[in-house]
């Protein structure tokens, strides 16, 4: 049985203001009995109630029922003066909510001090790729000298050529590639499967990993259809993945690489060669287009020349 994660503030739980305690306590029982959340979530729960918490008994609020929107919102603002991102932000207007409806609905209160609270606008970052040159770079950083370097080369290749992300590619088996149509079948988040083109130098590589390392690899007490192996023979784990992207990264000299930043750079550049976002979309295996128009930044140049092209006053 998991436990109910603990607010590691015991002077102020249970001590001086029990039936406080006792309404947080009830919730996160509720909330893992009931409605089964993770522990990871009942962990973030507890965590952003005793920063509230906190805040009410400094503020001299020593009761639920003492808690209103504007109340809070001066809550949230004491979070943002402390230097606390939007995003965290967000999560705890998200736990406040919960809690405020959980209170009101179980009638510890007599109304929810939460229920107009809306969501800070949080901006998506812009993902970091990598421009052609760069990305041409990382793909040489392999040598011959390097042990298993055929079977790097097909890595780097297979990512930025597929979009795949590290699981995908430390899944992949060998009927996975089909050589003669130039495809892998790549099976994404929630087992859904999706088939993606791959280029020559993708498939080469692949081919000669195929042909002069593989076998070498394979031992007879471990046989497996994996695509990629390790130096034992063993299947290679995502965590390798990420480990061998960011070797050749830092050899080349380029800094935060890692298997998404490949993928966001095939995204990248299929969108600034004219490719349709909906294209884009089924390659990565998004769910929703949504996820993909992400990608839809391009590079100074391209607007330079869409703007030379289609100038707004000619």
């Amino acid at each position: 049985m998991i436990t109910p994660p603990k607010i590691n503030t015991p002077n102020l739980i249970g001590v001086e203001h029990p039936a406080m305690a006792r309404s947080v306590r009830e919730f996160l029982s509720y909330c893992r009995i009931e409605c089964g959340f993770a522990p990871a979530t009942l962990s973030a729960y507890a965590a952003d109630l005793r920063d509230l918490w906190q805040w009410m008994v400094q503020k001299g609020f020593t009761q639920w029922d003492m808690l209103n929107h504007d109340r809070i919102a001066d809550h949230l603002k004491s979070l943002s003066d402390n230097g606390l991102s939007t995003r965290s932000i967000a999560r705890h207007v998200a736990s406040i909510r919960v809690y405020t409806r959980f209170l009101f609905t179980h009638e510890h209160v007599l109304t929810d001090a939460g229920e107009l609270l809306s969501q800070p606008a949080i901006g998506r970052p812009l993902p970091d790729y990598l421009n052609r040159e760069k990305m041409e770079t990382l793909l040489t950083a392999p040598q011959k000298g390097d042990a298993l370097y055929q079977r790097d080369i097909a890595i780097l290749e297979l990512l930025y050529a597929g979009g795949l992300r590290a699981t995908e590619m430390a899944d992949l088996e060998i009927d996975s590639i089909q050589s003669e149509l130039q495809v892998a079948r790549v099976m994404g988040k929630g087992s859904k499967e999706r088939i993606v083109p791959l280029g020559n130098p993708a498939m080469k590589a692949t081919q000669v990993y195929l042909d002069e390392l593989r076998p070498h690899l394979v031992r007879p007490d471990r046989l497996s259809n994996r695509l990629l192996l390790s130096r034992t023979g063993n299947p290679i784990t995502r965590i390798v993945v990420w480990q061998i992207v960011t070797k050749y990264a830092q050899r080349v000299g380029l800094t935060n690489v890692h298997p998404h930043t490949l993928r966001h750079t095939f995204a990248t550049h299929l969108l600034a060669g004219g490719a349709d976002l909906r294209v884009v979309q089924e390659l990565l295996g998004h769910a929703s287009i949504r996820t993909t128009q992400i990608y839809t930044h391009v590079d100074a140049s391209k607007l330079k020349s869409v703007i030379h092209q289609f100038p707004p006053r000619p």
